[in-house]
Formats: structure tokens, sequence, C-alpha cells
């Protein structure tokens, strides 16, 4: 009983790597600039992640705040052992804002050119990266992190696109957990 339940376990991942590109939960494909918007944002998270999962309330304050605007706002898991089950449990705890995808053999992870969770890319209306990196300075270093940030890199880089202006900085340095492992 076990082991059919595995073969059906590991024929069903197979089969979802097969379709390639990011799925919903449901495992149906998804591309996530198939959909106008002024701005996407896709932050790359892990379930066991703890600097990802202190950042929900702010992703959630940034989404707020930019929300009838046009931006869209995607939370992807690249970890193809992260299963639904899980990851809508993740959601529920934590409370991130956005469309829930899979990423299972990394097509948003390297359109984004991201390594860490959590991080954040920035694409404008066409589709083109503009911003890539962290989401703001509250962590300095693993271990080292300031009371408060005091520079909203995320949220600056969507204003800016949202205003026809060029990003300010379009790359910063992500601190967080490695998505090397997950590949």
């Amino acid at each position: 009983m076990i082991r059919a339940f595995l073969l059906i376990t590991i024929f069903a991942a197979a089969a979802l790597c097969a379709a390639g590109g990011p799925v919903d939960l449901s495992g149906r494909a998804f591309d996530p600039f198939s959909q106008p918007a002024r701005v996407r944002v896709l932050v790359f998270v892990r379930t066991d992640c703890p600097i990802t999962n202190r950042y929900a309330p702010e992703l959630s304050r940034i989404a707020a705040e930019f929300s009838g605007q046009g931006v869209a706002f995607w939370i992807v898991y690249p970890d193809a052992s992260e299963t639904p089950a899980s990851i809508r449990a993740h959601l529920a705890a934590y409370h991130f804002p956005g469309q829930p995808l899979r990423d299972l053999d990394h097509e948003l992870v390297r359109r984004a050119h991201v390594s860490v969770a959590p991080e954040a890319a920035v694409f404008n209306s066409s589709g083109v990266l503009v911003y890539h990196g962290r989401i703001d300075d509250r962590y300095v270093d693993w271990g080292k992190a300031r009371a408060q940030a005091t520079t909203h890199d995320l949220e600056d880089a969507i204003a800016a696109v949202l205003a026809g202006r060029p990003v300010r900085r379009s790359v910063t340095r992500a601190i967080g957990c490695s998505l090397a492992d997950v590949e």
C-alpha cells in the first residue's frame, strides 16, 4: 500500500515536471506573463525558511499598498518537494499575498535571476525584468538584522515602474535560504 502510494506520488511529480513551466496548486500550467499587468511581482519562497516567513507581513503590506494599480503578485515555490498541501498550509499560516505558483523546472528562477528565498523579481508590463533582489534591507547578513528596514527596495521598484521611471537600483543582494539545494 505504501509502495503504491509512493509510486503514484513519484509518477505525479514526474508528470508535473514533464509538463514544464510553472503550475498552479492544481498542477495546471500557468504563465504569469500571459495575463495583463502594469507590474508583475514574483516573490520566491521556501516553506522551511524562517526569513521567508518573517517577511509575510511586509509582503502583505506592499501588496495592499499597490492594490488596484495593476500590480500582480505571485508567490513562487521552486522546491519540488513542497507539495500543494504543504504550500496551502504555509499560505494559511503566514497569509502571503498573491497567487501561489510552483516552479518545478525553475523556469521562473532562471528568468528572474534569483538564488535565495525570499527574493523578489519585478517585471514591467512587457515582461522585462527591471529589479531582482531583497525585499528591503532589514537583513544585513545571516543572523544580522536591523530592528527596521531603512531601504524598501521592492516597494521602490514597483513605484518606479508604475510612475514610468527607471528603477534606481535594479539588483540588490538578498539574504535568505539558498535555492541551490532545490534544483
